[in-house]
């Protein structure tokens, strides 16, 4: 599994397709993918909003992730860090911080890459750059 963060409009997708030769028709859109196309997508965008969705129908975002990182272990993920900033002071929006984070822990425990976007500039946080 390979997981992309940074945050949001960083260039997260671009270094997808640069780095791992995904292609845009690769690509499923968390935000508005039917949940079950997940478990064999090559690469997810916008988990955050994945989980967003999870917790709007009553689903725990940490089993299915669980399950996802089991299921589709060389999957792409790619999501928005949105944990800095300030604390919200809506109790479903600190959960959905909450759980993002819980979720963004387990696919970084069970990926053999992380890499962190930061103006279109890819950092590993685990993981080598493979070199040709």
């Amino acid at each position: 599994m390979k997981f992309i963060i940074g945050g949001a409009y960083q260039g997260k997708i671009g270094a997808a397709i640069e780095l791992f030769g995904v292609k845009e028709s690769e690509i499923t859109n968390g935000s508005t993918c039917d949940f079950d196309d997940l478990f064999s997508a090559k690469c997810i965008k916008s988990f955050h909003k994945v989980i967003a969705r999870l917790l709007a129908q009553g689903v725990s975002p940490v089993e299915f992730t669980k399950r996802l990182c089991l299921e589709n272990s060389d999957a792409i993920i790619i999501m928005d860090e949105i944990g800095c900033g300030i604390v919200p002071v809506e109790k479903s929006e600190r959960r959905r911080r909450e759980e993002t984070g819980r979720c963004g822990c387990i696919i970084s425990a069970a990926s053999d890459t992380v890499i962190r976007v930061i103006c279109g500039i890819p950092v590993y946080l685990k993981g080598k750059r493979n070199e040709d």
